[in-house]
C-alpha cells in the first residue's frame, strides 16, 4: 500500500468503514499514470454487513411516504447540480474521457434523478369498481427489499445512478462500482449522506467481481440484481441471479451498425456526427458506432472524408484545451484491444488507420490509443466482436437490403442507425432492423431518461428494461387485491348518509 495514497472506504448503514482486507488495486489516472486511490477488495463479511444494513433499513424507507421519498431525490439532484464540475473532474481523472463529455455524463446522470422523481405518479396502481356484485379489485405497486446494482466503469455516474430508481420506488440498495472508476460512486455517496437519506438506504460496497458481485448475486437477502456489463458477464450474472429466486435486469455489449445510404448530407453534418458516434467517450460506450455499412455509390467519397476527420481528432488528456479523445481506461484494457486490433491484421482486415504506438508529449505513461480504422469483412472477429474503445470498421454494402441482413446476422442486437434523407429507406429500416434502439441520422441514438433503454439478443437479458416505466416494473411488483364486505348496511336509517 503507497503511503499517502487515499484509500476508499465502504459506505454501510450511513457510516464510511476502512474495508479490513489486505488486498487492494491501484487506480490509476489513465493518462498521467498516476495512483489516485486505493480500491479495496472486500471480505465476503463486509458484503453481509452492507446487505444487513439494507435489509434492516428496508422497512422503515419502505413505509416512508412517497412525497417524503421524492423530496430526498429532489435534494439528491440538486446537490449533483451543484458539484456536477467536481464529479466530472473526477470522472475525466479516473476514466480518461474529455471534460466536456463528464459534463455531458453529469447532464444525464441528473436527467435520471428527475425521471425517479415522477414516481408519484409512475408508482400508481388501479382500481376496478364492482368486478361482481360487491366485490372490487385493484393492484398496487409494492417495493420488494435489497437491490444490488452492479454498474461498469465507462459511465461510472450515470449508470451508477440507477439506484434512484430502485430507491425512489422505496427499495435499499447495495451499489458496487466497478474496480476500474470506483471514485465517483464514492463522491455520490456523500451526496447521499449530505442529503440525509436515512441510515442503510444506500449502501457502497467495493470489491471484485468475482467475489464481492458473486456474493451480492447469490445472497438470500438480496431480492434482485441490476447489472450493465459485457454480454458474457451479463448472462452468468442473469442464470446466477435467477437460480437463485431473484429478479434480474443485465444489459450487455453492443455491436453497432451505422448505414450511411447514397443521399445522406455527408457535408452537413453526418460525418462530424459519425466520427462522434465512433470516438466520443474514447469509444467506450455501449452505444457506440462500431462497423460503418456504406452504399457503394458513395462509399469511396465516405472513406476519404471519414478517414480525413478521424486524423483531426486531438489525442491527448482529457483536461487540456482542444483534446477530443483521451486515454483508454487502463493499461490492462489497452493491452486487450492491442491484441484485437493484432488479430484483425492477422485475419486479413485492412488497416487504414492505425492508432496504436500513440504518444502525447508530456504523458509519456498513458493508455493512449489513437483512431483505429480496418476496412473488414462479416465473419471476421474485427467484424463481430465488441471492441472497447476507439477501434471501428467500414464496409462497402451493395444496398439497404444487404446492410440490413448483416446487422441482423450479428450476435448482438444494440443499436442500428441509418443516415437518409429518404422516408422509405428510414421507414423500412426501422421496421426491418433487430435492435432495442435505431436512430435516424442519429449516430448515438441513446434515449432520454424517461424512455427505456436496451438491447435485444445477446445485448441484454431479463424481461424488462433500464430507467423509466421500466425501472418501476423492475423495481416494484405488483400485488393484486379482490375484496368484498359481507355485512350489509341499510343506509336509509343513517341520518348521517344524505341522498
Amino acid at each position: 500500500m503507497q503511503s499517502g495514497t487515499p484509500v476508499l472506504k465502504n459506505y454501510i448503514d450511513g457510516e464510511w468503514v476502512p474495508s479490513k482486507t489486505k488486498e487492494f488495486l491501484e487506480i490509476r489516472n489513465p493518462a498521467t499514470d498516476e495512483v489516485i486511490s486505493l480500491y479495496p477488495l472486500s471480505l465476503p463479511e463486509e458484503v453481509d454487513a452492507a446487505v444487513e444494513a439494507a435489509k434492516k433499513a428496508f422497512w422503515g424507507w419502505r413505509t416512508t411516504p412517497i412525497p417524503r421519498r421524492v423530496k430526498l431525490m429532489y435534494k439528491l439532484r440538486y446537490k449533483m447540480e451543484e458539484r456536477a464540475k467536481e464529479l466530472a473532474k473526477v470522472i475525466t481523472t479516473e476514466h480518461g474521457k474529455t471534460f466536456e463529455e463528464s459534463l455531458q455524463e453529469m447532464g444525464r446522470c441528473l436527467e435520471y434523478v428527475e425521471d425517479a422523481c415522477t414516481v408519484t405518479e409512475t408508482m400508481r396502481g388501479s382500481y376496478t369498481e364492482d368486478i361482481a356484485g360487491g366485490v372490487d379489485e385493484y393492484y398496487i405497486r409494492e417495493p420488494l427489499g435489497v437491490f444490488a446494482i452492479l454498474p461498469p466503469f465507462n459511465f461510472p455516474a450515470m449508470i451508477a445512478s440507477y439506484f434512484v430508481w430502485a430507491v425512489a420506488c422505496g427499495n435499499t440498495v447495495v451499489v458496487k462500482p466497478s474496480k476500474y472508476c470506483p471514485n465517483t460512486m464514492i463522491e455520490i455517496a456523500r451526496l447521499v449522506e449530505e442529503c440525509g437519506f436515512p441510515k442503510g438506504v444506500v449502501n457502497v460496497v467495493n470489491g471484485s467481481g468475482s467475489e464481492a458481485g458473486n456474493r451480492l448475486i447469490t445472497h438470500p437477502d438480496v431480492a434482485g440484481v441490476t447489472f450493465v456489463g459485457s454480454s458474457s458477464a451479463g448472462l452468468k450474472i442473469y442464470q446466477a441471479a435467477c437460480a437463485h429466486g431473484k429478479r434480474a435486469q443485465c444489459q450487455g455489449g453492443a455491436k453497432n451498425h451505422l448505414v450511411v445510404m447514397e443521399d445522406a448530407q455527408l457535408d452537413g453534418g453526418v460525418i462530424r456526427n459519425i466520427i462522434n458516434s465512433c470516438f466520443g467517450h474514447v469509444g467506450e460506450r455501449c452505444f457506440a458506432g462500431s462497423n460503418v455499412l456504406v452504399v457503394e455509390s458513395i462509399y469511396e467519397e465516405f472513406k476519404e472524408k471519414f478517414l480525413e476527420a478521424a486524423r483531426k481528432l486531438k489525442l491527448g488528456y482529457g483536461f487540456d484545451p482542444g483534446v477530443t479523445l483521451g486515454p483508454v481506461v487502463d493499461r490492462e484494457h489497452l493491452n486487450g484491444i492491442l491484441k484485437e486490433i493484432e488479430n484483425g491484421v492477422r485475419e486479413g482486415a485492412k488497416l487504414l488507420m492505425d492508432g496504436r504506438n500513440a504518444r502525447v508529449e508530456g504523458y509519456p505513461n498513458g493508455c493512449f490509443l489513437g483512431p483505429t480504422i480496418f476496412e473488414a469483412e462479416p465473419g471476421m472477429r474485427i467484424f463481430e466482436e465488441e471492441v472497447f474503445g476507439p477501434v471501428r470498421c467500414l464496409k462497402k454494402v451493395k444496398d439497404l437490403g444487404e446492410a440490413i441482413s448483416i446487422i441482423d446476422r450479428n450476435k448482438y442486437g444494440h443499436t442500428a442507425v441509418i443516415y437518409t434523407e429518404t422516408g422509405k429507406y428510414a421507414r423500412e429500416f426501422i421496421r426491418r432492423v433487430n435492435t432495442g434502439q435505431v436512430g435516424v441520422n442519429i449516430g448515438t441514438p441513446a434515449p432520454i431518461a424517461f424512455y427505456p433503454v436496451g438491447g435485444r439478443k445477446i445485448s441484454g437479458f431479463g424481461s424488462t428494461r433500464g430507467r423509466a416505466a421500466d425501472a418501476v416494473d423492475f423495481y416494484t411488483d405488483k400485488k393484486v387485491v379482490v375484496c368484498q364486505w359481507l355485512k350489509s348496511i341499510d343506509l336509509s336509517k343513517d341520518d348521517s348518509f344524505v341522498w
